[in-house]
């Protein structure tokens, strides 16, 4: 009786996992109910799948809806996609949906929103599947488009967790994401006249590598006529690769280098949106992002014949959250000079312009109880947790690629307690780097503590107006109050005033 209890104990994880590996996708569309991730079945020939160019095949998507399976079955036009995660067994796509006629086809697919070009991020060399999904999730919250757009300003992409076959045959966790593009972006169509003139207006490039250019403090000469110029490519227009939509990138690389300090410091936010370099810094920091800047950065613009300021957008996050680019722990803190070699940071925070590192301080206490508190990511990485653990996601990802190309843990929440430690850490840690670029009193920012900070907290107490409140909480009791003009009193007292 007991060998009987051992063999069981020894055998019984094996057949589960054999089960987990062996499950087709019909057998788990028939198996769905609430718990369970939408099923995504790609019928392709795979052999004919690569990297540059597309091959037809059939996307069926399944998910369980108001106690029922609804499935929807797609023409896609798919190929490999990634640099180095191409190179990996477990690969991601890109997708796009056509019609009968081989025609783009918008479709709002899970609800994230209408478009015919999609992702599906394998995540192969992130051991908890889901850094890139967490930090844009955050990303989504900190940073809107200063621009009206039809997607609620958004500036960066939503996407859910699925699992995905190939012909049938389980291949694990997967993250269903729209692109930034130019309609997410709202950025405005190039124009043909009828004697074949061209007028650029919308533009987006894409950091690709690290090159010199990456630094946007440089470039090398290059070919103008085609679709990657230095280490960046050329996402919209991507039907007009000429000098045309090449010169704006090298105009604002020569204005963060070439033009003198006083001129730089009057006129970068023509280029610039300010508030968006303040999240921009502040998330990459956050989450100590590796790949950023610009390698996997999006600038855009709507309409250069506007205006010629340029939007920031993060791209392939897993590099993240105490994890490195190729899946090893990355257990160490972000620091403040990490962008300071690359333009506009150079000049604009290591001059502090603007006052930019009070900005900084000031945008990270702001964000620190809500967007950036522990808890908060705590709970973003949970929820994923949870939905891979209940719908059995892990346990089948898990058995298809235990070590390939990094191990996964059986049980997921230990491998999401290390990120959780880590990001609590880090947030600590730069809380108290950031704390030193404040000045206690210094209410509406000028770098020195004065009686208009007086006159700007009675306006704040007084009227509501907060446009220039900064570290207005001087005597530290968590409220904005008359305590705290005293305070302040009590400092130009004892130091006539005092400055940074």
């Amino acid at each position: 009786m007991l060998a009987r209890i051992l063999f069981l104990i020894v055998i019984m994880p094996c057949l589960a996992v054999a089960s987990a590996m062996a499950q087709s996708f019909d057998s788990m569309v028939n198996e769905m109910d609430e718990k369970s991730l939408p099923q995504v079945n790609i019928e392709v020939t795979l052999d004919s799948i690569n990297r540059t160019s597309y091959t037809l095949g059939k996307v069926t998507i399944a998910q369980f809806c108001d106690s029922a399976v609804v499935t929807e079955v797609y023409n896609g036009l798919l190929r490999y996609r990634g640099m180095s995660a191409y190179y990996n067994d477990k690969k991601s796509f890109a997708l796009k949906i056509v019609d009968d006629d081989g025609e783009d086809l918008d479709a709002n697919i899970l609800g994230l929103r209408s478009d015919h070009s999609w992702i599906l991020d394998a995540m192969a060399i992130d051991r908890v599947r889901m850094r890139n999904r967490v930090c844009f999730d955050i990303w989504n919250e900190i940073s809107r488009t200063p621009w009206e757009t039809k997607y609620d300003n958004r500036n960066g992409t939503l996407g859910k967790m699925v699992e995905v076959y190939i012909n049938g045959n389980y291949n694990g966790i997967y993250c269903l994401t729209d692109k930034i593009n130019r309609k997410l972006l709202n950025l405005r169509k190039a124009k043909m006249d009828a004697d074949s003139t061209l007028t650029i207006k919308g533009l987006l490039y894409k950091g690709t590598n690290k090159k010199a250019s990456n630094f946007l403090t440089t470039y090398e000469e290059d070919r103008l006529d085609t679709l990657v110029w230095n280490s960046f490519e050329l996402q919209y227009p991507d039907d007009y690769p000429s000098p045309a939509t090449w010169q704006p990138l090298m105009d604002i690389i020569d204005f963060n280098s070439l033009t003198g300090d006083e001129d730089f410091a009057q006129q970068y936010q023509q280029w610039y949106y300010l508030d968006n370099l303040v999240d921009y810094w502040v998330f990459i920091v956050a989450f100590n992002i590796q790949d950023m800047p610009y390698k996997n950065t999006f600038l855009s613009t709507p309409d250069i014949t506007f205006e010629h300021r340029y939007l920031l957008t993060p791209w392939d996050l897993d590099a993240s959250l105490g994890g490195y680019y190729d899946g090893t722990y990355l257990d160490f803190y972000a620091w403040l000079e990490r962008l300071d070699k690359y333009g506009p940071f150079n000049r604009v925070v290591v001059n502090n312009l603007d006052n930019i590192r009070h900005r900084i301080a000031m945008r990270w206490r702001q964000l620190s109880p809500t967007t950036l508190a522990p808890a908060h990511v705590e709970e973003v990485i949970n929820g994923y947790a949870q939905q891979f653990i209940e719908s059995g996601a892990w346990q089948r990802e898990q058995a298809k690629w235990r070590n390939n190309p990094v191990p996964l843990k059986a049980n997921l929440l230990d491998e999401t307690a290390y990120v959780i430690d880590w990001y609590t850490r880090n947030h600590a840690f730069m809380t108290q780097e950031l704390e030193q670029w404040l000045l206690p009193g210094d209410v509406n920012c000028d770098n020195s503590v004065t009686g208009s900070d007086i006159t700007a907290i009675y306006n704040y107490i007084l009227l509501g107006d907060d446009s220039y409140l900064g570290t207005a909480d001087v005597n530290g009791d968590g409220e904005v109050t008359a305590s705290d003009i005293t305070a302040i009193y009590n400092i130009i007292l004892s130091t006539g005033s005092q400055e940074e």
